[in-house]
C-alpha cells in the first residue's frame, strides 16, 4: 500500500503487469466491448449470456426437468427468465445443502422507454412520445444520436425484433433541444428542470406521403414500418421498445486505457461476473450466475429480483440433484454466500468534492467492496458482516486479485444500492461490489480496462474459494 496526499491506497493494478499480460487483458476488453455495443437492452443482453453460456457447454434447465434427468457435479445449466433474465448453475462437488457461491447483477440500465402509444404528428414532424427509465439527468439525452431496440408482439404471437440506428447504414433518431440565442429563460431554469420528462420526445420523421392530406408525415413513417418490419401502429400497444443511445462502446483516451460505453451500469459487471462463471469447470460448492432486470426501478416485478424466479429455480435444479425438499433450499439459500455487483462511483478530480477521499474508490484500482451501502444514515443499505468481509480479502490477496473498498460519497451527498438487500433477506452472507465508473447514469460511461480484468478474477476466485 501507499500513501496518496496522506490517503492509504493500494497500487495502482496497471503496475502489476508486464506488456504481454497486458495484451492479454487489451484482448479480454475486446470481448466485454463488443457485448456492451451490441447489447444494449435486457433481452437482448439475456439472449447472447445464454448464447455464450451454450457455447460453454451449459443446458436449458427445461430440458433436464422434461427428460427426468439427474444433476450431478460438473453438470451446468441455465433458467431463462421471461427472455429478460437468466440464472446460471455449475454443479459442485459439495451437497447443495451446504450453500451456493452466488454471482449477481442487473442486466437493465437507465434509458427512455416508448409509450403505449407513442407515435404522433406535431406541425409536420413525426414525433415518439417517451417515458423515462430509471435515475436519469434528463438534459443529458438531448442532441445526441440515438437508436431503437426491441420487441414488437402481434395479436398471432409473431415476435419482430426491431433495431434501428446500430449499422452504419441506418439512420438515428434524436430530441432536440433548445438553440442558445432564444433559451434566456431555459438557462434560467434549476438542471431537473431545463428539459421536462413530457419534453423528451424523439423525432422519427419529416417527409409527407404523397396523396395524404392528414398527418401525412405520420402515415408515411406507418408506411415504412409496415414495409420493413411488418407492424400496425396498433402493434405498439404490446411492444417493448427502448431509446438508447446509438454507436459501439470505443477505447477511450490516448493510451486506450479505458472504456467509453452506453450500459456499463450494470452490464459491465454483468459481463464479468458471466465470464468469470464460465472460465470454471469445477467447483467445490456450486456456483450461480444471476442476472436480473428491474434494478434500476427497484428490482419489482417478475423478472426484478424480488420476484420468486430465483428462489423457484434453486428449487428446481435441487430437485433434479436429488436434494430437495423445503427445508433444505432454506437451508442451501442460508449457507450461500453471494457477491451483489453492482457499479460505483469513481472518483473523479472535476468533482473532487462529492467525495471523501479516504473512502472513495479510484479508477484502475480494481474490484470495489462496499460493505455497506444505502443513502444518507444507511437508509435502505445492506451491510456486510465484518467477518465476510475479512473472508473476501484472504481470498482476493491469497490470488493476487486488487481491490479497494469504498463507500459512494459523502455522507451527507445521497447514496445508492443494489440487489444485495434482497437476497440478504435470505440470511446468506451478502456484500456489494463491482467496478468504478465516470459519468455514471449518464448516457456514455467510462470505466477502466484494468480494472474490468480485475474483477472478472476477483469473482472466479470467489467462485473457487469462498
Amino acid at each position: 500500500m501507499r500513501m496518496n496526499g496522506g490517503i492509504s491506497m493500494r497500487e495502482n493494478a496497471w503496475k502489476k503487469y508486464d506488456e504481454k499480460q497486458l495484451e492479454e487483458i487489451f484482448a479480454y476488453c475486446e470481448g466485454y466491448k463488443k457485448y456492451i455495443s451490441d447489447c444494449k437492452t435486457e433481452r437482448e443482453c439475456t439472449t447472447e449470456g445464454i448464447r455464450i453460456a451454450e457455447s460453454y457447454g451449459y443446458r436449458n434447465l427445461e430440458d433436464v426437468i422434461k427428460n427426468n434427468e439427474t444433476l450431478k457435479a460438473g453438470d451446468k445449466v441455465y433458467a431463462n427468465n421471461m427472455g429478460k433474465g437468466v440464472a446460471l448453475f455449475l454443479i459442485g462437488k459439495e451437497p447443495m445443502v451446504n450453500g451456493f457461491n452466488i454471482l449477481g447483477a442487473h442486466i437493465d440500465s437507465p434509458r427512455l422507454d416508448l409509450k403505449q402509444n407513442p407515435l404522433y404528428e406535431d406541425k409536420e414532424f413525426a414525433m415518439l412520445d417517451t417515458h423515462y427509465y430509471g435515475g436519469i439527468k434528463k438534459y443529458q439525452w438531448v442532441t445526441l444520436p440515438l437508436a431503437l431496440h426491441g420487441v414488437v408482439v402481434k395479436k398471432d404471437g409473431t415476435v419482430i425484433n426491431l433495431s434501428i440506428g446500430e449499422d452504419d447504414n441506418d439512420p438515428v433518431v434524436g430530441i432536440s433541444d433548445l438553440l442558445v440565442h432564444l433559451a434566456g429563460d431555459q438557462m434560467q431554469k434549476k438542471a431537473t428542470n431545463v428539459i421536462e420528462g413530457e419534453d423528451l420526445n424523439v423525432t422519427f420523421g419529416s417527409m409527407p406521403l404523397a396523396g395524404e392530406e392528414k398527418d401525412a408525415v405520420k402515415a408515411n413513417i406507418l408506411k415504412m414500418l409496415k414495409e420493413k418490419y411488418d407492424f400496425e401502429e396498433d402493434d405498439f400497444v404490446s411492444a417493448e421498445i427502448e431509446v438508447v443511445p446509438a454507436g459501439k462502446a470505443r477505447d477511450y483516451g490516448l493510451d486506450r486505457s479505458m472504456i467509453l460505453g452506453y450500459g456499463h451500469d450494470d452490464r459491465i459487471c454483468a459481463y464479468t461476473s458471466l465470464m468469470a462463471q464460465m472460465e470454471l469447470e469445477s467447483v467445490d460448492r456450486t456456483s450461480i450466475c444471476l442476472l436480473v432486470d428491474k434494478e434500476e426501478v427497484g428490482s419489482i416485478g417478475a423478472t426484478g429480483q424480488q420476484s420468486k424466479f430465483f428462489e423457484n429455480t434453486v428449487a428446481e435444479v435441487m430437485n433434479c440433484a436429488g436434494e430437495y425438499n423445503e427445508l433444505n433450499v432454506r437451508r442451501a439459500l442460508k449457507n450461500s454466500k453471494m457477491l451483489s455487483s453492482d457499479v460505483s462511483a469513481a472518483y473523479d478530480p472535476n468533482y473532487a468534492s462529492v467525495n471523501e477521499e479516504k473512502n472513495a474508490a479510484f479508477m484502475g484500482h480494481g474490484l470495489v467492496f462496499a460493505k455497506y451501502t444505502g443513502s444518507r444514515g444507511k437508509g435502505g443499505c445492506n451491510d456486510a458482516n465484518a467477518e465476510f468481509m475479512a473472508e473476501l480479502r484472504n481470498i482476493m490477496d491469497s490470488e493476487n486479485v486488487t481491490y479497494q473498498t469504498a463507500e459512494l460519497g459523502k455522507v451527507d451527498q445521497g447514496g445508492g444500492g443494489t440487489i444485495a438487500f434482497i437476497l440478504a433477506q435470505y440470511n446468506m452472507e451478502v456484500i456489494d461490489s463491482g467496478i468504478a465508473l465516470h459519468n455514471m447514469h449518464a448516457p456514455w460511461e467510462v470505466a477502466s480496462k484494468i480494472d474490468i480484468w480485475e474483477a472478472t478474477q476477483g469473482y472466479k476466485a470467489f467462485l473457487k474459494k469462498a
